[in-house]
């Protein structure tokens, strides 16, 4: 194994991007009727962590087969390190209210592309 910093740094030494960010999975641990009572809380903190520029995707996960939804959610942050990034996932109204456990990971962002077309008369964003 590499240390994560030395993996980090040779990363960075071969041209990659080496954007470290901080995936959550968001496992629930009460029944539907508890999730649905604190998510209203819980989308408040997140467009709150969204406009305080930590919040960079979050949405549900389907079952492995893809056709149904089991409860899971990934969250990723940006945050300065990895205690920041586990407080402010220990603040989401699920996570503080035990509705929902959740496991945190460093994400060490290397390839890939993101395309975003906004229509600004038409007010739409497209993310592929």
């Amino acid at each position: 194994m590499v240390a994560w910093n030395e993996y980090r740094e040779m990363a960075r030494e071969r041209g990659a991007l080496a954007l470290e960010l901080f995936v959550v999975e968001s496992t629930p641990q009460k029944e539907p009727d508890a999730l649905k009572q604190v998510l209203p809380d819980h989308l408040a903190y997140q467009a709150q962590m969204e406009a305080d520029g930590y919040l960079v995707l979050a949405g549900p996960l389907s079952d492995p087969s893809g056709n149904e939804m089991q409860g899971t959610g990934l969250i990723i942050y940006r945050a300065e390190n990895l205690k920041t990034a586990k407080k402010i996932a220990e603040a989401d109204p699920m996570h503080a209210t035990g509705t929902r456990s959740f496991t945190i990971r460093k994400w060490l962002v290397n390839e890939g592309s993101l395309n975003i077309s906004v229509g600004l008369s038409t007010k739409t964003v497209r993310l592929s």
